[in-house]
């Protein structure tokens, strides 16, 4: 039966003029967001910290009119700090390594922008939630190593060199050596972040970075951070506009280094933003569909400029695009609108921002790192099924100690061992075996080997094309396995699909041993038990 639909909101001008008041209002509450998150951003990636906001203004200003996702908001995101610090430092460290850097940048948002003329932005969904999350949460591990220190205040000095293991090791060392008057300002605005969302509904839409500031500056000015302590105590930005040129350095382009993290920054870079789209597709109100290349298009466009001016690679950043949906934003005008609030602010505000202190800073990022990593992520995990946290942990633990493409890449071995495990036919992983028999109004889909991540794109390419409003009947009698992912692409096509008018019946899973209790987990034939 079809559904009701609401009016969808329009694009361009048109959407400008039907929208501008909750667009401007949004855009400038994730503006709010942005600034400090920007300025840690950077400064925890090795960039000088006016450039995360750089990088949020041309996510802001010009990606937003180019950009294939509607809802979004681009810009620098705590998920790349630890390639972006890595590559700094591989690079030769400090203006030279940043550079360099940048150089890297610009080309990841070249080959960004011909794989999204190529088509690939749907290869998001090779990857399974699992490691992806395992990814996710690793950095968050690697990400509250690197600013514990700066929370408490502790000298840069006795940091520098330090692994992430070793980062941990040092812990009681680095509170031993903590600036009383620096951490009591970074445990204060952990609080207010882990303790606003505890006050109610209402306070859950309270921008918690702002609120960090507003506790976290005038304590600055009261205690005079800028004469009585080090200089380190508080974010500086100098004369932001002079540094405002051609800053990308191409000397190491010939080097190993340098495509090693061209091909980190790409991986990374597309796949968080691209999940990202999906995730905050699923929050519209208005069901709207994102264009996956377009918007990977855009991306690549953005980030040949951020990093031809010295930026950071930029997002589609998860906590600021789901900010803006819950304050009422409705096109991409949302993220212009924060680009431009950005743009007031380096031109108005830089003294008052360089009164931060570092450690409110740090305490934002400690606060995202715990969301990544917390421990509700591994529960959710192990809920989908125990085989599902054994990935989640491989992924998290070779990322730690490696890098995140090993990472990944063990996540992935292991999911294929399960699967193999639990009578998926090698032969099927990667081919997608089905048949379909049209009756009138009715489309019987029969699937067969197995349904899982590695051959979702072309299953998912399968379901697309069956026309919209009509009867589709799914069999998954001759199928011996079906993985979470698989699950959870086709809850989401059922909701869609019926949304739109259409009716899916799924027959066949009542012969099948589900994993776990979960109803998105992993299920085999009974016939393979």
């Amino acid at each position: 039966m079809l559904q009701e639909k609401i009016k969808v909101p329009q694009d361009g001008i048109k959407g400008l003029k039907e929208n501008f008041g909750v667009d401007f209002l949004s855009g400038f509450m994730v503006f709010l967001l942005a600034l400090p998150l920007s300025l840690g951003i950077a400064k925890a990636s090795e960039f000088p910290p006016a450039m995360g906001v750089l990088t949020a203004m041309i996510g802001g200003l010009f990606v937003s009119l180019f950009m294939g996702a509607r809802m979004t908001i681009k810009g620098p995101a705590a998920g790349l700090i630890t390639v972006c610090a890595g590559a700094v430092i591989e690079m030769g460290g400090g203006v030279a390594g940043w550079q360099m850097t940048a150089a890297a940048i610009v080309v990841t948002g070249v080959i960004q922008y011909i794989l999204g003329w190529l088509k690939v932005g749907k290869l998001n969904d090779f990857f399974p939630h699992s490691a992806v999350h395992g990814m996710l949460a690793a950095i968050g591990i690697l990400i509250f190593a690197k600013q514990f220190p700066i929370l408490l205040g502790v000298d840069p000095a006795l940091t520098k060199g330090l692994s992430p293991i070793e980062l941990y090791t040092h812990i009681p060392l680095f509170i031993s050596k903590a600036n009383p008057t620096i951490a009591l300002i970074g445990i204060i605005g952990l609080a207010n972040l882990f303790g606003l969302p505890l006050l109610g509904k209402s306070f859950k839409k309270v921008p918690g970075p702002l609120v960090v500031l507003l506790i976290a500056v005038p304590i600055a000015i009261g205690m005079d951070f800028k004469t009585l302590q080090p200089e380190y105590s508080l974010v500086k930005i100098g004369d932001f506009w002079s540094t405002v040129k051609i800053n990308a350095d191409f000397s190491l382009v010939g080097t190993f280094v340098f495509w090693k993290y061209v091909f980190m920054f790409l991986f990374v870079n597309s796949l968080e933003s691209l999940l990202t789209v999906k995730a905050i597709d699923g929050q519209d109100p208005y069901k709207r569909k994102s264009d996956y290349d377009k918007d990977l298009r855009a991306l690549g466009m953005g980030n040949s400029l951020s990093g031809l001016l010295g930026g950071l690679p930029m997002i589609s950043e998860v906590a600021r695009s789901a900010a803006n949906v819950n304050f009422g934003g409705r096109t991409r005008w949302a993220n212009f609108f924060h680009g431009f609030f950005l743009l007031v602010a380096m031109l108005l505000m830089i003294p008052v921002i360089e009164l931060i202190p570092n450690s409110a800073l740090a305490a934002m990022l400690i606060f995202v790192a715990y969301r990544l990593a917390s421990p509700k992520e591994f529960i959710g995990v192990y809920k989908v099924g125990p085989e599902q946290l054994v990935i989640f942990c491989t992924t998290i633990l070779v990322t730690v100690l490696e890098d995140l493409l090993l990472g990944i890449a063990a996540g992935i071995l292991v999911k294929f061992i399960f699967h193999l495990a639990n009578g998926a036919k090698f032969s099927s992983l990667f081919k997608a075996k089905y048949s379909i028999k049209v009756i009138g109004d009715q489309h019987y889909l029969d699937l067969e080997g197995s349904a899982v991540f590695s051959n979702l794109i072309a299953l998912k390419h399968v379901f697309e094309e069956i026309p919209p409003r009509k009867l589709i009947i799914i069999d998954f009698s001759k199928v011996r396995f079906v993985d979470h992912s698989f699950m959870d692409f086709l809850e989401r096509f059922e909701e869609d699909y019926q949304y739109e008018g259409g009716t899916v019946t799924i027959v066949g899973f009542e012969k099948f041993k589900n994993l776990s209790k979960h109803h998105l987990c992993a299920r085999k034939s009974l016939h393979n038990a």
